[in-house]
């Protein structure tokens, strides 16, 4: 795991556990589902998602440029984003750092097996169209910080809501967690193969962890909690 347990950090991770209490209940009532994933599942992948989120995967290492300004923001950039920036700004040289790319368990592995188990099971090319509004949105509203990585915005995920009740109202809950969450893994992944190395770098860039796990892991309480009404 990338970071560690900031004040910020711990309360975030008190109300997730604190929301998944009602969706326990409602899924052992069998209440709620998304597409053709049972209520059994549905739990069982919001938990893994959380436990994963603590695994960083490496994937690739690239080189990328090593900010001058970082050294004088890191202790504040560290309660802001619950990343060790102080102790990464001594890895590579002292202009460049030797980048590492992962993919996390919980925010990107997980829901993306979810995902791909929706779509085989019950193909949708509304959701694909969903996907690409989602896609677009990520890339025009995140943004890529020097020595965190590219972090979006919390609440990206709602968007998917209402394209879904507009075209497909009776599937609102798995349109809400294909596109939603699959327009942030693949936003995300897009801008992290695309960034300007010469003008951002940071020792790791993590795709679905530091930056990004929040908003993926709201969208799919989202898509869970939607389906009740569904």
């Amino acid at each position: 795991m990338r970071g560690y347990f900031t004040r910020s950090e711990t309360k975030m991770y008190a109300i997730f556990a604190l929301i998944l209490l009602p969706i326990a209940v409602l899924c052992y009532n069998e209440s709620l589902h998304i597409g053709t994933i049972s209520s059994f599942w549905l739990m069982v992948i919001l938990i893994l998602m959380i436990v994963g989120s603590f695994i960083e995967i490496p994937v690739a290492t690239i080189r990328s440029r090593k900010n001058e300004q970082l050294s004088r923001f890191a202790p504040l950039m560290e309660d802001i984003y619950a990343v060790p920036l102080v102790k990464e700004l001594n890895n590579g040289k002292e202009r460049v750092f030797d980048t590492t790319i992962t993919v996390n368990m919980g925010g990107f592995i997980i829901p993306a097996i979810a995902i791909i188990y929706l779509l085989f099971t019950q193909p949708n090319n509304t959701a694909l169209e969903i996907l690409l509004i989602m896609i677009v949105a990520v890339t025009l509203l995140s943004e890529m910080v020097n020595g965190v990585g590219t972090v979006v915005p919390e609440y990206i995920g709602i968007l998917a809501i209402p394209f879904s009740l507009l075209i497909a109202p009776h599937e609102t809950a798995s349109l809400t967690f294909i596109a939603g969450i699959g327009g942030i893994l693949l936003g995300i992944t897009a801008m992290t193969l695309t960034f300007n190395k010469e003008k951002y770098g940071s020792a790791y860039l993590n795709i679905g962890g530091a930056g990004s796990f929040k908003a993926i892991y709201v969208t799919a309480l989202l898509a869970s909690l939607v389906s009740y009404f569904a």
